[in-house]
C-alpha cells in the first residue's frame, strides 16, 4: 500500500505540475490513467449462498487512446463480514455452539469474507453528455480471475485445532476464471483537477474449491463446479499521465 501511495503521489505531481500540457478541452488525446476505487458488491449465483454483500478496494492502469478505445488491467481486494456458511466449524464446536480454547474457556473466533480479483479490460468510450471529447460513457468487457475464501480469525491464536495448516481444511479457498461487463461514465475535466468515474460491473466466474481436503465435509472432498457472480457499483478517482507537449516560442 505504501508503494501504491508513492506511485500515485508521483503521478499526481506529474499530472498537475507540468506547465505545458495536452489540451483536454479541444482534442481527443492519449490518456494513460492510474486509478483507485471503492466498490460495493452484491453476490449472485453460488456465491450468494456463502456470503452477503461485500466491499472491494482496487487499483487499475487504463489507457484511453486517441480513438477513445479503452484498455488496461485492474486488481481488487474483496472483504466483508456477512457470512452465510456458518457451519464450517462444527467439528470443533461444542453442542451449545462454542469453541473451547487451550485454557478451557470460550474462544473468540471470527469469520470474514476475503478475496481478490484481477481483470484485463477492453472497451470503447463515447463523448455523450460530456464536457469534452475525452469524457463520457463507456462500455468494457474483461477476462481474469476471481478468488474468495472464508477467513478464520482466532483471537489470541489459542485454539490448537485452528492453527496453521488446519485452517486450510475449513477456509473453502475457491477460485477460477472470470468474465466481466462494465458500463460507466468518466469525467476528465478540462481543468485537469477533477478526474472521476462511476461504473456498474457484473462479474461471472467459473470456480472450484481448491483445497484437497475439507475437514467438516463427510468425505472431505468438494469437487463441484461453481458459478459465482458479483454485481458491483464502483466510484473512483484517476490520475491522468498526459504526455507533455513541446513548448513553442513566437517572435515578432
Amino acid at each position: 500500500m505504501i508503494k501504491i501511495a508513492y506511485i500515485l503521489s508521483v503521478a499526481l505531481l506529474f499530472s498537475i505540475g507540468s506547465e505545458a500540457q495536452t489540451n483536454v478541452r479541444d482534442s481527443v488525446i492519449l490518456a494513460p490513467l492510474i486509478s483507485v476505487a471503492y466498490t460495493f458488491q452484491i453476490p449472485g449465483g453460488d456465491l450468494k449462498d456463502r456470503f452477503g454483500n461485500n466491499s472491494a478496494v482496487g487499483i487499475s492502469f487504463m489507457v484511453k487512446d486517441k480513438h477513445n478505445f479503452v484498455y488496461g488491467l485492474s486488481g481488487n481486494f474483496l472483504f466483508g463480514k456477512s457470512l452465510k456458511e456458518t457451519d464450517i466449524l462444527t467439528e470443533v464446536t461444542t453442542s451449545n455452539g462454542y469453541i473451547i480454547n487451550n485454557e478451557g474457556l470460550y474462544a473468540d473466533v471470527r469469520l470474514y469474507e476475503r478475496g481478490y480479483s484481477f481483470q484485463l479490460h477492453f472497451g470503447k468510450q463515447f463523448a455523450i453528455l460530456a464536457p469534452n471529447d475525452n469524457s463520457g460513457f463507456y462500455i468494457m468487457g474483461g477476462i481474469g480471475m476471481l478468488q474468495h475464501k472464508i477467513k478464520i480469525d482466532v483471537i489470541n491464536n489459542d485454539v490448537p485445532q485452528l492453527r496453521d495448516e488446519y485452517l486450510h481444511g475449513y477456509d473453502r479457498l475457491t477460485n477460477g476464471i472470470s468474465f466481466s461487463q462494465t458500463v460507466g461514465y468518466r469525467l476528465l475535466s478540462s481543468s485537469r483537477l477533477t478526474n472521476l468515474f462511476i461504473e456498474v460491473e457484473i462479474v461471472e466466474a467459473f470456480t472450484k474449491n481448491r483445497r484437497s481436503y475439507n475437514i467438516d465435509l463427510p468425505n472431505g472432498v468438494d469437487d463441484k463446479n461453481r458459478f459465482d457472480m458479483l454485481t458491483g457499483f464502483r466510484f473512483g478517482w484517476s490520475v491522468p499521465l498526459y504526455k507533455k507537449m513541446p513548448r513553442e516560442y513566437y517572435f515578432n
